[in-house]
């Protein structure tokens, strides 16, 4: 079911419990179509907390499930830790193993896709990369941004597949094994990419067997709803951290202000740091697309 933007705009300017009741009539919908055979994806983000308490709100024993990638922040699993009925589930391969076989994660989802097929010429994918050149009349957004080009040549891969080896693929395997279907936690308000998926499906996805019944909400009605039900919620927000996935990725960190999740993490998580940094080689990944880790006030004297 394709969704206006001025739908999704008014969706978005309904006050919190509107959309209280909007989300649990999703859920409900949702629960009831799969009789029951459902369950929530859990991150211990402030997102998936908030989710997790308004499906439980209406059926309580409904499970939890939580990767443990081994990049989440300590405090994270501490606060995953504090909840019943959470299974928690990891990937196959670590991550160093990840970006080894596959590339390291840049810029987006998207660019890191194109660049990964442009590092990795085939006649199977001919067609696309010279889509990635030259674009399509009617999604110019399907060609890569000449500022990123420079990616191509780097002297390391680059791609989007860990998140699908991490995350996504322990997800599909429980999903296989139990038959249950999910409730995840994003928001349109997150990136332009969710709000065109959005738009494309709505909150329901009963084609993907995906149901998003926060999606329409903002992070303002996430802190709202906290606030409201009194919901604990990580420490590692109080830190400064605004995002709590996998520690060491860097999507997006070009776009962040300072100090970014890096410098971020020199202060508060100094092994990790030093581990991301310097063993797992983010660090000279950083350095070649000019994002500063190191300090803040080197940035400041630049500009």
């Amino acid at each position: 079911m394709k969704i206006k933007l001025w739908q999704l705009r008014q969706k978005q300017s309904v006050p919190l419990n509107g959309k209280i009741n909007m989300s649990r009539r999703r859920i409900e919908t949702w629960y009831k179509k799969y009789n029951g055979k459902v369950y929530v994806a859990f991150s211990g983000g402030k997102d998936s907390t908030v989710l997790l308490h308004l499906v439980r709100s209406i059926y309580p024993d409904v499970e939890a499930i939580f990767i443990d990638t081994g990049l989440e922040y300590p405090e994270i699993r501490d606060f995953v830790a504090q909840f019943d009925n959470v299974k928690v589930l990891r990937p196959k391969i670590p991550f160093n193993q990840v970006i080894d076989t596959y590339g390291y994660p840049v810029i987006s989802k998207k660019v890191a896709r194109q660049i990964r097929d442009l590092q990795n010429p085939t006649d199977k994918n001919k067609a696309t990369r010279k889509l990635y050149f030259e674009g399509i009349k009617k999604a110019k957004s399907f060609k890569l941004p000449k500022k990123w080009r420079f990616l191509i040549n780097a002297p390391f891969k680059i791609s989007e597949r860990c998140c699908d080896v991490m995350k996504k693929e322990p997800f599909r395997r429980y999903e296989k094994e139990s038959g249950n279907k999910p409730y995840i936690g994003i928001m349109a308000s997150d990136s332009n990419q969710r709000e065109a998926g959005y738009l494309r499906t709505g909150c329901n996805n009963f084609k993907k067997g995906i149901s998003n019944p926060i999606a329409f909400w903002t992070e303002q009605d996430i802190w709202d709803y906290i606030k409201e039900f009194k919901l604990p919620y990580c420490s590692i927000y109080d830190t400064g951290v605004k995002r709590t996935g996998c520690m060491f990725c860097m999507f997006g960190v070009h776009l962040e202000k300072q100090p970014n999740r890096f410098q971020l993490m020199k202060k508060t998580h100094p092994q990790p740091y030093k581990y991301c940094i310097y063993k797992l080689g983010i660090g000279k990944i950083l350095d070649f697309i000019g994002v500063e880790y190191k300090s803040i006030k080197k940035l400041k004297e630049v500009k």
